[in-house]
């Protein structure tokens, strides 16, 4: 508020100043640990390229070695493996607090100005901005055609021309940072933006004459309808990165979904046509723009942009392609991780078996009765270990030796229906052979070759024969 008087502002200026010191120290402060940012930093890049080198080293060491002949070598060698990746997944969630260096595209445009985000809420609002842009930009460009369309002005064609040059051309730039940051975008893709950049360029320059009219309303045509299908995929990915952040199996740099779970088939598998019909557009385009290319007095845009059209239409099909069968796979190998889960632990509180809670075996596989009871029964152990809980008889009591008669037949009757019981649950099991497929299932020859999908196997089996032991000991428990 304003002052009325001189001693007032020179009391006010007084408490600044004070406060202004305050600040000095603070800034002061701050300055110290921003350089001890950067040093920490610094030994955090090192030590994770020293980290990776020795990895590498190691894993030519076991490629070299033979443990075919030695199965307890084999077994920690698969053990030595499983820990590699797990290291590897390690370094690469310490990365993602790290600056990285720019690529080439961002050191020729930006020059060697740090673009990472180090702050995770930062790095998602950016990711979320750059969404937002794209739906916007394809808004604009979706009412630009259809005036277009409806009218016949060399000026508006040109506008949207430049529009979709700039567009690319700042898509590319926030695509690199992205990628900076931790974004898994296929390489494609970020070739498809930099593709539709000279493609968007080449239209912009293209003059006035017949082969430009002949081809415009159909061009117009198709940049409304892949603005529509822009904002399908939108409104599909914002939905699916939303439920994978909050189910933290998502990045959060991630612009297309990688994962895949059953919720997402049916928003994928209705936008997929629209896809294909776009991807037929473009085919259909450089199908019209070789026609014309024959024609008198055609220019050499016309034969140019047919071949950028095709090179869009066959990346675009073969990459969606590629893709989808991959999610498929993905989906699947989800399921059967955690049905092998299932094979070790039985999670429901009603039919989760034990010696204090026994259920009828007809409700149960024999594969989940064999990982529910352990199947040492040597009878002289048992008799041994079933005489041992009685209490030693006394002699100063007069009536103690009904009682242990008595205890002893109850006990002996509840030991006999408890052995009948388990007789009858394991008749039908061949634990050799269910050990045996245990250990097969664990023991995979396949992680030495460093397959990303055999991986992922090793680690959901290692998980599984962990979850095995911590049941068959609570299942000791019990007994």
């Amino acid at each position: 508020m304003e002052h009325n008087a001189i001693d007032a502002c020179i009391e006010e200026w007084e408490t600044l100043s004070n406060e202004y010191r305050a600040l000095e120290k603070i800034h002061k402060e701050y300055r110290e640990k921003l350089e001890d940012l950067t040093q920490l930093q610094q030994k955090c890049i090192k030590g994770i390229a020293h980290q990776r080198y020795r990895i590498s080293i190691i894993k030519q060491s076991l490629k070299k070695l033979n443990h075919k002949d030695d199965p307890d070598n084999r077994e920690r060698n698969q053990l030595l493996q499983t820990d590699l990746i797990r290291r590897k997944a390690q370094l690469y969630d310490m990365e993602n607090n790290i600056p990285k260096p720019n690529g080439l595209y961002l050191k020729i445009i930006l020059g060697n100005i740090n673009v990472s985000i180090l702050n995770k809420e930062e790095k998602y609002r950016y990711k979320d901005e750059y969404e937002k842009f794209k739906l916007v930009i394809n808004l604009v460009a979706f009412a630009i055609s259809t005036f277009n369309i409806l009218t016949n002005i060399r000026t508006a064609d040109l506008i949207h021309m430049f529009l979709l040059v700039w567009y690319y051309c700042t898509l590319t730039i926030r695509e690199s940072i992205l990628k900076v940051n931790g974004s898994r975008i296929k390489g494609w893709w970020r070739a498809h933006h930099f593709i539709s950049t000279i493609l968007s360029g080449i239209l912009l320059i293209w003059p006035n004459g017949e082969t430009y009219y002949a081809f415009r309303k159909q061009f117009m045509l198709f940049n409304m309808y892949i603005s529509f299908v822009q904002y399908l995929l939108f409104m599909y990915q914002r939905g699916c990165l939303y439920r994978l952040k909050a189910l933290g199996e998502s990045h959060n740099m991630d612009i297309t979904v990688e994962g895949f779970h059953h919720w997402m088939w049916r928003g994928l598998g209705f936008i997929i046509p629209f896809l294909l019909i776009g991807y037929l557009w473009e085919l259909y385009n450089a199908y019209t723009l070789y026609v014309l290319s024959f024609t008198e007095n055609a220019e050499w845009h016309v034969s140019s942009l047919a071949i950028l059209f095709l090179i869009l239409f066959l990346g675009n099909t073969l990459t969606t392609l590629s893709v989808i069968p991959q999610k498929i796979k993905e989906r699947m190998k989800f399921k059967y991780r955690f049905t092998r889960l299932d094979k070790y632990i039985w999670t429901h509180k009603k039919r989760r078996v034990s010696f204090r809670n026994p259920e009828s075996p007809q409700r149960r596989t024999p594969a989940a009765r064999a990982a529910s009871f352990s199947y040492k029964r040597p009878e002289a152990k048992v008799a041994d270990e079933t005489h041992t809980t009685f209490p030693v008889p006394q002699a100063n009591s007069p009536d103690i030796g009904n009682e242990i008669v008595i205890n002893e037949d109850e006990a002996n009757c509840e030991e006999k229906k408890l052995l009948e019981m388990l007789d009858d649950v394991a008749k039908n099991i061949d634990f050799e052979t269910v050990d045996k497929e245990n250990n097969d299932d664990f023991n995979v020859e396949a992680v030495n070759g460093g397959n990303e999908e055999e991986n992922v196997n090793v680690l959901a089996r290692c998980e599984a024969a962990e979850l095995k032991e911590s049941f068959s000991d609570e299942t000791k428990k019990d007994k």
